[in-house]
């Protein structure tokens, strides 16, 4: 018997009837209709739209700053570094267009919406970060062969700070509120603007290193900073990585379990899986309750665990609950399945009796 996202309205009206089936039932009544979990996620799009709009002008205006430095000193460093501002802020733009595809309800092809954008996003921002490697690298390496003289140090370096200063606060911005929306693309996208700081770092401390006389400050100084942003690429290339395989945190898991196996009418929790859709997650919940429980009061549990899930979950939209009954002894109520269920794909908890005969057979 299976339970699918049962929509029930927000009202606090938890009725005080007499019997633990009324009581189950008044329960169900207080949860979370359709409008409210989409008022939630676009309240997550639109934080994320705000950052991406905070940040672009940030970058901007930095950009703009160091342009005008690099037409006094003639810096192809600095040029560098400038372009590559530019270019981080343009990755907001497939996040734009991601986020604004979340907002759109879920079609009969897109059953489950168009969270997964920014996913491909991610994957748009991930690249845009192996590019910025290759080209600091193959400049560092082009420098490195032919040394070049850079007028107006003093300038350079207040640029270089600037620079720093603009992409980490972008980059701590964006990493923070994508923490909290639970957007691995935006995650990466800040850590993007981290790279472009090292960047910046690597004009300020090649500055200081002409300043001294050593013309091969720049190109040793960006071969290294090429190496910080490999590991930076690695790093978000794992985020995206995680969150396309539907990876989540054990943690989450383990806290679901906790919240599941507190509802009143679950005796065992089975198998919980969760899964990221943009920034939200989605659950698949497997109960065993009483086999002697009518339709009725197994669906209230059914709907209480869901609404449990939904408050104590953080981020979580909606969950999927299938109810077990615990017996009678020896049946296999999911038998006609057992050739059906594998590995991929198919849910990994075991009816009673089946756990039964195989933990029988370990003995």
């Amino acid at each position: 018997m299976s339970d699918r996202n049962t929509p029930h309205g927000h009202g606090h009206g938890h009725g005080h009837g007499h019997g633990r089936l009324r009581t189950l039932l008044a329960r169900a009544t207080h949860s979370h209709d359709s409008a409210d979990r989409t008022d939630t996620a676009l309240e997550s799009s639109s934080q994320g739209m705000r950052v991406l709009g905070i940040s672009f002008a940030v970058l901007m205006v930095t950009a703009a700053a160091q342009a005008v430095i690099v037409a006094l000193s003639g810096s192809v460093a600095l040029l560098g570094d400038t372009l590559h501002n530019v270019a981080d802020a343009l990755t907001a733009v497939p996040l734009a267009i991601a986020f604004s595809l979340g907002r759109r309800a879920a079609t009969r092809r897109f059953t489950y919406g168009y969270g997964r954008a920014e996913d491909l996003a991610g994957i748009v921002i991930v690249v845009v970060i192996a590019l910025s490697a290759a080209l600091a690298g193959y400049e560092a390496v082009r420098r490195l062969l032919a040394p070049e003289n850079v007028q107006a140090l003093g300038w350079v370096a207040v640029a270089g700070v600037v620079g720093f200063l603009g992409n980490e606060w972008v980059a701590r911005y964006r990493i923070r509120v994508g923490r909290q929306i639970g957007s691995a693309a935006l995650v990466a996208d800040g850590l993007h603007a981290r790279t472009d700081g090292f960047t910046s770092l690597a004009v300020l401390l090649s500055a200081g290193g002409a300043a001294l006389g050593w013309r091969l400050a720049d190109p040793v100084v960006g071969l290294l900073i090429t190496a910080a942003i490999c590991f930076v690429l690695r790093d978000a290339a794992r985020e995206i990585y995680h969150r396309l395989m539907d990876a989540v945190d054990p943690a989450l898991i383990e806290q679901a379990e906790r919240i599941v196996s507190t509802v009143e009418g679950v005796k065992r929790v089975g198998s919980i899986r969760l899964r990221w859709v943009g920034h939200a997650l989605r659950a698949e919940v497997d109960i065993v309750v009483g086999h002697e429980l009518s339709l009725v009061r197994a669906h209230a549990v059914a709907v209480e665990t869901e609404h449990r899930l939904i408050h104590e979950l953080p981020r979580l939209r909606a969950a999927t609950v299938h109810t077990d009954p615990d017996g009678p002894r020896g049946v296999d109520h999911h038998a006609v399945l057992s050739g059906h269920r594998g590995l991929a794909g198919g849910r990994v908890s075991l009816s009673t009796a089946s756990r039964r005969r195989r933990s029988g057979r370990r003995s």
